[in-house]
């Protein structure tokens, strides 16, 4: 006798969609799960964007996916600081699914004196604003980031991910 399964961690990059475009079986693997009252999550180490904002993109691909089933690294990070520090400061680099993450626990974004000092995922990363969190790292800050890959997915092919962009930080500071 067969067990059968009742809950599902599901990937989005690569799993269900590459870019904007769902991957072959992936509109009737999640038609299956709702249809079937499954209880299931859709994880990405993916903090650009807001849960709503996934849901969206992935509602234009052909997958209705509800909000509270996806998962992000953002949301990740922020229920990490809260547990870590509640009503702290940080300063961050990102793009506004992990601004807003942030901000959801209170937290206040600032380059005067934070805790500590998030790198997340963007597509316009500033020389002033690596600048700023190596000085602010070196002044004690705690330095974290929302993921470790060196390269992510794109539709024109690999981009540089929040990895490469730690590693650049961590040269400059000795802080992993």
């Amino acid at each position: 006798m067969s067990k059968v399964k009742k809950s599902f961690l599901i990937d989005m990059d690569g799993v269900l969609v590459h870019g904007a475009r769902p991957i072959p079986g992936a509109e009737t693997f999640v038609q299956n799960l709702l249809a079937q009252k499954r209880k299931f999550l859709v994880v990405t180490n993916n903090p650009l964007f807001t849960t709503r904002d996934l849901a969206h993109r992935l509602e234009v691909a052909g997958l209705n996916i509800p909000e509270e089933n996806i998962y992000t690294s953002a949301a990740a990070m922020a229920q990490f600081l809260e547990d870590q520090l509640p009503q702290g400061k940080a300063f961050v680099i990102g793009e506004v699914g992990l601004t807003e993450a942030i901000h959801s626990i209170g937290y206040v974004q600032t380059s005067v004196n934070p805790d500590y000092v998030i790198l997340g995922e963007t597509t316009s990363y500033s020389f002033d604003q690596i600048t700023i969190a190596i000085r602010l790292i070196n002044a004690g800050a705690r330095f974290i980031a929302t993921n470790p890959d060196l390269t992510g997915p794109s539709e024109q092919g690999i981009v540089p991910a929040t990895g490469a962009m730690a590693a650049l930080i961590e040269a400059a500071t000795g802080k992993a």
